[in-house]
């Protein structure tokens, strides 16, 4: 489902990305410049208490991740570099806004939580992990109900309305959910790596 909103706001972007390609901006530079971008909004703004400014300076630099795609591609310079370095840098980006929640959550001692969004933060790596090593020992794994977007999209939507609405149960919910559909997902790669696994031979 989300697929139709990546092609829809890379064709917004588009001209965006067109006159940056002009400038000589290369997409490895977008790539760490967003990375930044989304690490420095999480990390100073969620642990001061500022979720929805935070949430809006995030969601600005996340744009980034469609820009230096059509950039690469447009330039003809997509390269296996190229996707390693987006899908390493997502990772921090991910880490930082889990990470930024922790640190609001243990700001107003609110240790359950805390621990809550630590769990998603572990989660969703492990679920990335998850299906990259399936696919580097030549197995598929792009299963499971909470893809990367799916939990990037829900986490900001309802940390910027729990902030502005004053209805904290919002974000509480979400992290549970993604608690909940993180872990069904690895459960779900797991099983599916498990069957297109090459069975031992006895000795």
């Amino acid at each position: 489902m989300l697929e139709r909103f990546r092609t829809f706001w890379t064709r917004v972007l588009s001209p965006v990305a067109d006159a940056l390609l002009r400038l000589g901006v290369s997409p490895d530079a977008v790539t760490l410049v967003g990375t930044a971008g989304v690490c420095a909004g999480a990390l100073i703004f969620f642990p001061r208490g500022d979720l929805g400014v935070g949430v809006l300076v995030v969601s600005a630099f996340v744009f980034s991740d469609l820009i230096d795609g059509y950039m690469a591609r447009a330039s003809g310079r997509s390269s296996s570099w190229g996707a390693f370095l987006d899908s390493t840098l997502d990772r921090f980006g991910d880490a930082a806004i889990f990470g930024g929640l922790v640190l609001y959550f243990a700001s107003i001692d609110d240790t359950p939580l805390a621990a809550l969004a630590l769990y998603c933060l572990v989660m969703g790596s492990v679920t990335s992990y998850a299906r990259a090593r399936a696919e580097s020992l030549g197995m598929q794994a792009k299963v499971g109900v909470a893809e990367r977007a799916d939990r990037l999209v829900a986490i900001l939507v309802m940390t910027a309305f729990s902030d502005w609405f004053d209805l904290p149960v919002l974000l509480t919910a979400t992290l549970w959910v993604l608690a909940a559909a993180s872990t069904i997902t690895v459960v779900q790669r797991v099983l599916v790596v498990r069957r297109q696994a090459p069975r031992s031979t006895p000795a």
